[in-house]
């Protein structure tokens, strides 16, 4: 199926990520991790505003009491308005010298998860964590391990089963998932997509991509943004293929659904490391970019801390 996109503005992010709709302030939030920006767009007016970072932010929740919880390379922060103080919360416990903050986002209770990336892609030290700030101080807790690069988290609409991708494996992870205990049994794999070929170039369509980032919509389908395979796949919860979305950019990164009816599909993408020819075919890579689907997405779970 050939959706009709459009993209949001002008701006073209090197590592676009995390978006998410703010239902309070009715924008649309997102991160450009190569770029150290966190972004947000008006998207009646398709104005963009950005904020540069220290260092690589991998993901971004909104946060109940307002503003941002950001994981940047070297710890998780917060914001309490944008272009605030950056508030140390906690630091994570990996070597940022070897590995970063890569995607994330709320559980419903207002835990903050945020996944990790081996940079090396040797060590299999990418690692899932979740950062409770209810009480005095931020209750850390490691929940997965040994992978490589950690993507497509969320959780399905009774927040029973949380899924998770280690992208570099081709693989979806599932398990049953306690919301209250803050625990997961029973991995299971959800989804695994065939190897990239050897010698592959962007113009074989053959190669499906691999999982990157990922939301659930209100009837439990997940739909994850297939990184070089140029299309967002919609899955039901037993693994079905519902349908495919080609994309305007070779590598879609993350979808998320927002609109007062939670019914725009919003999707960041990637130019970063691209050829020459590859933007030339897709010059919009790196965009934010936007349509209509027939199902509802869920709202975003906001930090509580």
């Amino acid at each position: 199926m050939t959706p009709l996109w459009q993209a949001l503005g002008s701006t073209r992010c090197a590592l676009g990520e995390s978006p998410f709709w703010h239902p309070n302030e009715q924008m649309l939030y997102w991160v450009d991790i190569s770029g150290r920006q966190l972004l947000r767009a008006n998207v009646y007016m398709g104005t963009v505003q950005t904020w540069d970072m220290p260092s690589e932010p991998g993901c971004i929740a909104p946060a109940r009491s307002g503003g941002l919880v950001i994981a940047l390379r070297d710890g998780v922060f917060r914001a309490r308005h944008w272009g605030g103080a950056l508030e140390l919360l906690v630091r994570l416990p990996y070597d940022s010298s070897a590995l970063r903050a890569n995607d994330g986002k709320c559980d419903a209770l207002g835990r903050f998860w945020v996944g990790t990336v081996d940079e090396g892609k040797q060590l299999q030290a990418a690692a899932l964590y979740s950062v409770d700030g209810r009480g005095a101080q931020p209750l850390v807790q490691t929940h997965a391990d040994q992978a490589l690069t950690a993507n497509g988290l969320a959780w399905s609409p009774h927040a029973d089963v949380l899924y998770w991708a280690d992208t570099p494996r081709h693989q979806v992870s599932a398990w049953n998932y306690a919301l209250d205990s803050n625990t997961l049994q029973a991995r299971r794999t959800y989804l695994q997509f065939p190897p990239k070929p050897p010698g592959w170039h962007w113009t074989d369509s053959s190669y499906q991509g691999r999982p990157d980032g990922a939301a659930v919509d209100s009837q439990g389908n997940y739909w994850v943004a297939m990184y070089e395979g140029r299309r967002v796949c919609q899955f039901s919860a037993d693994g079905s293929l519902l349908q495919q979305l080609e994309t305007p950019a070779q590598c879609p990164t993350m979808p998320c659904f927002g609109g007062e009816d939670l019914k725009t599909l919003y999707l960041s993408s990637a130019r970063h490391g691209r050829s020459a020819d590859e933007l030339a075919r897709y010059p919009d890579s790196g965009a934010l970019f936007f349509t209509r689907v027939d199902t509802p997405g869920l709202p975003v779970n906001f930090y509580h801390g």
